[in-house]
């Protein structure tokens, strides 16, 4: 297991490398960020000078990538053009993305796995049809028009929430933009997860275990779920990065100031640093996320073994 664990975080590098270089070509290569900084206005040639010498964008790209990949190993994530550092909006940002994750995931695994576990033994009745179509409406509708609508009703109509959340995002706000940001997710659990019950539901192994009289719940959670939910954790383990850097849209309805609603404002005013940084970030836990989902392979299925 450590050699295997080792051998996945030396793969991680060129990886990390290839995608860190493509994210910081696509941002500091396409237009100029000091330019856009001062819109249709235009800096004078002096000033533009200044901020292009302050952050290295008189140099070469190739140059711009490893001064900037030299301050990341330091901690320095450098600066904002508005002169605040990127680790301080990194620090107010990520715990609230991290919770409204955890709210929406939460979501995900006890819904979302519930309802594909009763109807996978329930194949083909009525609660079966029931739950496919509402999944499949969930999906096709966007998440801005669920997202409004909830806000309306929920938080102007009946006055049950604030339609808009605090600059806390406390835990309490966070659970209707969290099943907001989960549906679509909770979707496609729920059908992987029903398709593999149903599918594992007539193995040997299981009609063996019910025929040597062993109680119900034991073989379905113990035999049935347990093998059920290999595609279920890697959609799950890749889907936690998605919920971080894909609420974009949740967080601009419900005005929660994570990593989606800095990424925007990094993206509307070109704010490279903060876009770059940010990203970067994302693709550390979209890395460390999948190397626990094949961690997990092991726990979930014993014939598994890792050299």
């Amino acid at each position: 297991m450590g050699r295997y664990v080792i051998r996945r975080l030396l793969q991680m590098i060129p990886v990390f490398i290839g995608a860190t270089f493509l994210i910081f070509v696509m941002v500091y290569a396409l237009g100029d960020p000091v330019a856009a900084l001062f819109g249709d206005r235009g800096p004078d040639p002096a000033t533009a000078a200044a901020l292009r010498a302050e952050f290295n964008l008189d140099k070469p790209l190739w140059q711009q990538y490893l001064l900037y990949m030299g301050k990341i190993f330091t901690g320095d994530f450098g600066t904002a053009f508005n002169g605040q550092p990127v680790t301080e909006l990194m620090e107010r940002a990520f715990p609230i993305s991290l919770r409204l994750a955890l709210v929406a995931l939460t979501f995900e695994i006890v819904l979302g796995i519930l309802l594909g576990v009763v109807t996978g033994l329930r194949r083909g009745r009525s609660l079966d049809t029931t739950v496919l179509l509402l999944t499949l409406v969930v999906i096709a509708v966007p998440t801005f028009v669920l997202g409004t609508t909830a806000q309306f009703f929920l938080g102007v109509e009946f006055g049950w929430i604030d339609p808009a959340v605090s600059p806390d995002a406390r835990l309490d706000e966070l659970i209707v933009p969290g099943l907001i940001l989960a549906l679509v997710s909770l979707a496609y659990v729920t059908r992987l997860t029903r398709t593999s019950v149903a599918e594992n539901a007539r193995a040997d192994y299981i009609r063996t275990a019910v025929a040597k009289g062993l109680p119900r719940g034991r073989v379905t959670v113990r035999h049935l779920l347990r093998n059920s939910l290999i595609p279920v954790v890697t959609y799950l383990g890749a889907d936690l990065g998605t919920l971080m850097a894909g609420a974009i849209v949740t967080e601009r309805i419900f005005n929660i100031q994570g990593v989606g609603y800095q990424l925007y404002q990094g993206i509307l005013r070109q704010n490279s640093p903060t876009v770059v940084g940010f990203v970067i970030v994302l693709v550390l836990i979209f890395l460390l996320a999948n190397l626990l989902v094949d961690l997990l392979y092991a726990v979930l299925d014993p014939r598994i073994r890792y050299a």
